[in-house]
């Protein structure tokens, strides 16, 4: 596997969302850096807004009210610099391929320019009753493909036909 470089946040498209954390105390291990899995929280937190604020879909009625599940089945990360408590950082979510029922994205992660970590995140869409995949929601779909169009190709990109 090729270790991605880290790109500043100023290279990341204009148009994409942005979601801004802080590093708490609870995120943290003894030496004050971020321990590893709490990245992958934040990220969880990161893709709900994006839902909401973004996408125009809400990302609890999906669940709890259409009975669509959007759980990660992979999740890899490239660490390049620690996250320490206390620091503001930003998660930028870009969607990388939508498939018939999974999409994928690169999460980035920066304080200030510096990309801290990169997470590589596949999400299938599940129908939670029966416990098997299934398509992605026409209206899903068609939020993302919007987000993808409106941030512009990136690198790894997979434009869907």
């Amino acid at each position: 596997m090729k270790r991605p470089s880290p790109i500043p946040a100023s290279a990341l498209p204009a148009a994409a969302f942005r979601a801004p954390a802080r590093v708490r105390f609870g995120d943290c291990d003894p030496a004050g850096i971020v321990f590893f899995p709490n990245w992958f929280s934040m990220a969880s937190a990161t893709i709900e807004d994006l839902f909401r604020e973004r996408l125009g879909i809400d990302f609890h009625a999906l669940h709890a009210e259409r009975g669509i599940g959007t759980g990660f089945v992979h999740a890899a990360a490239s660490f390049m610099r620690p996250g320490m408590m206390g620091d503001d950082v930003l998660l930028t979510p870009l969607i990388r391929r939508i498939g018939g029922a999974s999409y994928a994205l690169d999460l980035h992660i920066h304080r200030g320019e510096e990309e801290l970590a990169r997470l590589d995140l596949v999400t299938a869409t599940t129908d939670l009753a029966t416990r098997t995949s299934r398509p992605v929601p026409p209206d899903l779909r068609a939020a993302l493909l919007r987000y993808m169009s409106e941030c512009g190709p990136s690198e790894g990109q997979e434009i869907p036909a």
